[in-house]
């Protein structure tokens, strides 16, 4: 089911729209597609559309609030098992193809401040930024009931993807003014984007991405937060509140436990996908957080290895109660992973759908949902 803007609004803010949302926030893990087509899935269910999963129509507005470099990827090396190459920062990269959609890189521009200062140029605003065709198509478009988006860098994932985790985590304490410099400088640009964005259309949505835990927690806790993130992200939110923007979603694996607090400080009021397996409960959050925070994911994706009453058992405690009424977008916890058998997923729509009252839906294209 398509929802439009309005009621995707209400639903992430608590107002009860009669409807429950139930979605698949990425999709399936690479292989999986072999998996299930030896079980002889349709090609509708490979694509997903055959679930008819929820989601809202949404755009962005092609404004870029990221480094723009002059540097040209390449490919150093290219076979069956891996793909070597240089990206648009300058990092070498491996890709491992049978396990991996994303390359990890194995060094980084950025030691010191001296580094910072060479590549800092990357950040700085000019009118390249915006795309004012494009904002005029996502104000076209928002008027016709979709959601406008717009990515900024993390707080913490910015400075990582310059620097490494532990090269970053070794700044917090031994270069803090790197840091700060870095996330003004961004800050800054990412001002004068929203600017040129506010005379054209509302921000709905602002999206961040950080994946900065793992299962035994986050690699920075509250204190480097309040000091360096905090300001952050609050000199964007704070701005864009004052132009209509309702919805300001994180994206972080693992467990954030420990960090919660310092981020809904931060103006942050949905988090996804709420890992079970990292430890993450929503409906133990809930409880605590109230109607502080909105999640999206929260369902143990592994329980649909399992047999069908792990299935069951696992959607019968998430999908009541507090998690009902608005708040909470059900989905699991990241992309489908190997191992699930078709017939399992096929169980988990249908017996999601009945928990929730959904028992009529219609095959439609699927919309990821991670935003």
């Amino acid at each position: 089911m398509i929802w439009t803007r309005e009621e995707y609004i209400a639903h992430m803010t608590f107002e009860y729209t009669g409807k429950e949302m139930f979605t698949e926030l990425f999709g399936l893990l690479t292989g999986l597609d072999n998996e299930w087509k030896s079980q002889d899935a349709t090609p509708d269910e490979l694509d997903l559309s055959a679930f008819g999963w929820d989601s809202v129509l949404y755009t962005d507005t092609a404004c870029n609030t990221f480094a723009i470099t002059s540097l040209s990827p390449y490919i150093l090396e290219d076979n069956n098992e891996y793909t070597i190459s240089v990206d648009y920062m300058g990092r070498t990269q491996k890709l491992i193809k049978s396990s991996a959609t994303i390359a990890l890189p194995t060094d980084y521009p950025v030691k010191d401040f001296d580094d910072w200062l060479k590549i800092k140029h990357w950040y700085k605003f000019d009118e390249s930024r915006i795309n004012t065709e494009r904002l005029k198509k996502a104000k076209e478009l928002h008027d016709k009931g979709y959601l406008t988006v717009v990515w900024i860098p993390g707080g913490f994932d910015e400075p990582r993807q310059l620097m490494g985790e532990e090269n970053l985590c070794i700044a917090y304490y031994e270069q803090p003014e790197l840091i700060h410099d870095m996330l003004n400088t961004i800050a800054e640009t990412n001002m004068k984007v929203f600017e040129r964005i506010f005379e054209y259309v509302v921000v709905d949505n602002i999206s961040i991405h950080e994946d900065m835990a793992g299962k035994s927690g986050p690699l920075v806790g509250p204190s480097q937060i309040k000091e360096f993130i905090t300001p952050y992200y609050l000199k964007i939110w704070n701005e864009c509140k004052l132009h209509g923007t309702k919805l300001f979603s994180q994206d972080s694996d693992g467990n954030m436990n420990g960090v919660i607090d310092a981020f809904l400080d931060a103006g942050v009021n949905i988090m996804y996908p709420f890992e079970p397996n990292s430890g993450m409960d929503m409906v133990a959050a809930r409880k605590k957080y109230g109607k502080r925070i909105t999640f999206k994911g929260g369902i143990d994706k592994f329980a649909l290895r399992g047999n069908k009453d792990d299935i069951k058992r696992e959607l019968e405690y998430k999908m009541c109660g507090e998690m009902l009424g608005g708040g909470t977008i059900f989905a699991i916890d990241h992309r489908i992973p190997n191992g699930v058998p078709i017939e399992n997923y096929r169980y988990y729509a249908e017996l999601g759908r009945k928990l929730l009252g959904r028992t009529e839906y219609k095959s439609s294209p699927h919309i990821r949902m991670a935003f």
